[in-house]
């Protein structure tokens, strides 16, 4: 047998060309992790070539909870006391992986629930004394930027512009980026470069909505009001950036992530449960998700509840982001849209890798 120093020895060379990293994003409806193991001579490798090895970076934990943070808020300023306390629940599972897994590179985002409450240092200190968890509050601009950099991967190259959004529970994030050029930042992971030219965050999310328009979130007129705010909203961002210009030219693709947009994706593909793989990366006419979110919308209650791609706990959220979704699609106009199951927390961990390859190259 071997002498436990040398099997502890062989762990630390191991875990220095191997290091596991961490991403914590908590939304206003969610909480998640994802734990990636790093290897490193091959992230080098990537790194300087066009074309991305498969080996260089692999998931190995992860975890989505449902936390309800910004239960509330939208008629008061705080953060409830008991949402508090099931975001820390959740942030303790998550430290719980982090430290299984011995992570060495982490970081722990919060997003709009955090930023408009007025309370949020209670939850942010109580995280750093009870976990050792260092959370930060991240503005909108900087949300997008993590959630485009998680999605550059199925954006399609070939397509010079495009418009990158995600449905968050606070608020919707949208991004108009370019992609392609020499002077634009390559990032290790994916070989696409891209640069964001503009993002707008619209304050309309899946729960913020829903507790605004309360009992009548349900109902197809408050939907279509949600759906024309979204335009109006887009109308003036789309203006100042002249976007509809390089639509007319067809030099625009449209990418979603958020849980609204992969449920409807998976119903449009007609999944009985739904399958990360049959929907990251896949691309739709939006006449067919179209058809989905008035199918949502025409449901009853118990079979939203029922179906396989909605579940409960979400029954209702869906009916809302369908509207949010319908509002962003119209004002594009744009006939294809593609559907990422990625995000904020893919972003984070591309960032972290960027610092793991620094000492090393």
């Amino acid at each position: 047998m071997k002498p436990v120093e040398e099997i502890e020895i062989k762990d630390y060379i191991c875990e220095a060309h191997t290091p596991a990293i961490a991403a914590i994003d908590l939304g206003t409806n969610s909480c998640r992790i994802l734990v990636a193991r790093v290897n490193i001579a091959a992230l080098q490798m990537m790194y300087f070539r066009a074309r991305p090895r498969q080996d260089s970076w692999r998931i190995i934990d992860s975890m989505a909870k449902i936390v309800r943070l910004g239960e509330g808020i939208y008629d008061g300023e705080e953060l409830s006391g008991s949402a508090i306390d099931r975001a820390l629940e959740a942030l303790e599972m998550c430290k719980q992986k982090i430290d299984t897994h011995n992570a060495t590179y982490v970081r722990a985002v919060a997003t709009e629930a955090c930023r408009r409450a007025t309370n949020t240092k209670i939850l942010i200190d109580r995280a750093k004394k009870e976990l050792n968890l260092d959370i930060d509050i991240i503005s909108p601009s900087e949300e997008a930027r993590l959630a485009i950099t998680g999605c550059a991967a199925v954006l399609n190259p070939k397509v010079p512009y495009a418009l990158v959004f995600d449905i968050g529970g606070g608020s919707t994030e949208i991004a108009w980026i370019s992609l392609g050029g020499r002077n634009q930042p390559r990032r290790p992971g994916y070989p696409v470069p891209f640069n964001v030219i503009a993002s707008i965050s619209l304050p309309y999310g899946v729960v913020i909505s829903s507790e605004e328009y309360g009992d009548k979130a349900f109902t197809i007129e408050a939907c279509h009001e949600l759906s024309e705010k979204v335009k109006e909203e887009l109308n003036i961002f789309f203006q100042c950036n002249d976007i509809d210009h390089y639509i007319k030219q067809g030099l625009v693709q449209l990418l979603g992530s958020s849980g609204t947009v992969t449920t409807v994706a998976a119903m449009a593909l007609d999944l009985q449960r739904y399958e990360r793989t049959a929907v990251d990366g896949a691309s739709f006419l939006v006449k067919d998700l179209d058809q989905v979110t008035q199918r949502i919308l025409d449901m009853t209650d118990k079979e939203r509840f029922d179906h396989p791609c909605i579940g409960g706990g979400r029954t209702e959220l869906v009916i809302v982001g369908s509207a949010i979704l319908r509002g962003i699609y119209e004002r594009t106009k744009l006939d294809m849209v593609r559907v990422a199951d990625r995000g904020v927390r893919e972003g984070i961990l591309i960032d972290l890798m960027s610092e793991v390859l620094r000492p090393n190259v």
